[in-house]
């Protein structure tokens, strides 16, 4: 794993994820970002130690969920190395190396089913860490 990942954020009683990606799941949760998951991929041979994978329920919502989480990881100062598929809008990419977040539209996450072909990865429990995410008005 590389340097950029280095501050853990605890999820978990036996797991730890990093800062950058816990916030980029709390920016995705708060622009109402459906079924988040994040699956630990250190341990299956890829390419990426992380994927945060998220549903948005149309276009705009999707932009927006993409822009917060560039937003939040921005804060750590990392940018993504390649962003695909905002124009479109139905699966954003946003590449930082060490962690790929997918921000799917239902009928695309649904076709591709990521945590189905990445069956040998980790899921991370977002539990405590969601219910940490403060009430939006």
């Amino acid at each position: 794993m590389s340097k950029s990942i280095s501050k853990r954020v605890a999820v978990s009683a036996r797991s730890s994820l990093p800062a950058e990606i816990a916030s980029a799941v709390t920016a995705a949760a708060a622009k109402k970002a459906s079924d988040i998951v994040v699956l630990d991929l250190r341990k299956a041979a890829a390419f990426t130690d992380y994927f945060v994978i998220c549903t948005g329920h149309n276009a705009r919502q999707i932009k927006a969920i993409a822009d917060a989480v560039e937003e939040a990881v921005a804060k750590h100062h990392l940018k993504p190395a390649h962003v695909e598929g905002y124009q479109r809008a139905e699966w954003v990419l946003l590449d930082y190396f060490d962690f790929v977040v997918h921000v799917f539209g239902e009928e695309t996450r649904t076709f591709y089913g990521l945590e189905r072909l990445w069956g040998s990865a980790t899921p991370v429990d977002l539990q405590s860490l969601l219910a940490h995410e403060p009430a939006r008005p």
